[in-house]
């Protein structure tokens, strides 16, 4: 909206013109929604308290780990609701919502976000730690992850023949052509990228924290793709509608920020499915609006782990009848080892900060 109100006194109000740069208009949906999460936030959390929407606490084998998190037992879970609102809310404020790529993004996120509220929803009806049934959550999620596919194969960010194609991290002029096939390959990345972060969402700031780092990733890579001279420098793909992607993850950041606030250690309130489905999916689509579809798995490495952990673990105990790990996803294996959720939390935090690192250096390095 103040960008079209920009365009449009322009000519009367000159200074108004800054709020027409992508990078300005980033900046001013970071710390609204920041702000809005901080006015908003304790009015989420009394209304969730008052409609008794508490976390339910799974009893799992390990019977120390539940003693651990038992006193986490009813506080306040579908706070995903406060980062969907205020991000939707800073978004129609900063962006220029004629940009079909952010239309996109927020679709994509919208969608998951009511995938993972009904999730919340009917666990919380069934009074039961589980909620959708794997096929129902699955299939949400693999419809978005398919509709995704079919717009950027159908209706390209890029000229042909790189719109089908991916590109390699660390090698130059080198992609992968993929087709028709590229319509599943994003399908995957959604379907993978949102249940990384949902695996992660296990130990207060945890999840949030990684993603906040994640999300601050491909909004750089976001900016650096929109811009020609840039793109020509570095050798990758341009993508001049991708600025608008960066007001989109200047939104997410600031929410992130302000959900945080609210859900460090001691958490006051839990993102539960309605949040982590839709940061995770949000990822996701950066990574293909960008074409920078495998640095995902360096951007989101800890989310990587998180969910490798649990497939180990499952493999193994089905086809071994053995377990590698303690408990899985791995920070709990940490947490029965004896370390203080806030020292699993913050190692973890560093681990993503270093592959948020390591996933920009892939840009210049080929």
């Amino acid at each position: 909206m103040l960008h079209y109100l920009a365009v449009h006194f322009v000519s009367e109000v000159s200074s108004l013109n800054v709020l027409t740069y992508h990078t300005v208009r980033t900046g001013g949906a970071a710390v609204t929604a920041f702000l809005l999460s901080l006015i908003l936030g304790p009015f989420i959390i009394r209304s969730l308290r008052a409609l008794k929407i508490g976390q339910i606490i799974k009893r799992d084998h390990v019977e120390n780990l539940h003693a651990l998190h038992q006193g986490k037992a009813g506080t306040p879970t579908m706070g995903g609701a406060l980062i969907l609102l205020v991000t939707v809310i800073s978004v129609l404020l900063w962006a220029r919502l004629s940009n079909r790529l952010l239309v996109a993004a927020m679709l994509v996120f919208v969608a998951l976000a009511a995938i993972g509220f009904v999730d919340d929803w009917l666990a919380l009806r069934k009074k039961h730690n589980t909620g959708l049934s794997a096929k129902g959550k699955f299939g949400g999620q693999i419809v978005v992850g398919l509709m995704l596919g079919l717009y950027l194969f159908y209706f390209p960010v890029t000229d042909a023949p790189r719109h089908a194609a991916v590109e390699i991290p660390f090698l130059r002029e080198i992609v992968i052509p993929l087709g028709i096939l590229y319509v599943l390959f994003v399908m995957v990345i959604i379907v993978g990228s949102s249940n990384g972060v949902n695996l992660t969402d296990g130990l207060d700031g945890l999840a949030i924290g990684a993603s906040i780092i994640s999300i601050l990733a491909y909004t750089a890579i976001a900016y650096v793709v929109s811009r020609a001279d840039w793109s020509s420098y570095l050798f990758i793909v341009h993508v001049p509608e991708a600025s608008e992607l960066t007001v989109f993850g200047g939104a997410l950041l600031g929410a992130g920020l302000g959900f945080l606030w609210f859900n460090s250690h001691p958490a006051e309130v839990f993102m539960g499915d309605t949040g982590s489905l839709a940061l995770g999916g949000t990822m996701g689509t950066m990574a293909c609006m960008t074409k920078q579809e495998l640095v995902l798995l360096l951007v989101g490495g800890l989310f990587v782990l998180e969910a490798a952990s649990v497939i180990l673990q499952v493999g193994s105990y089905k086809l071994r009848g053995k377990r590698i790990f303690r408990m899985a996803p791995i920070h709990h294996h940490f947490e029965l080892m004896g370390w203080s959720e806030t020292k699993v939390v913050t190692r973890f935090w560093i681990l993503a900060l270093v592959f948020a690192l390591m996933s920009l250096a892939t840009l210049k390095l080929r």
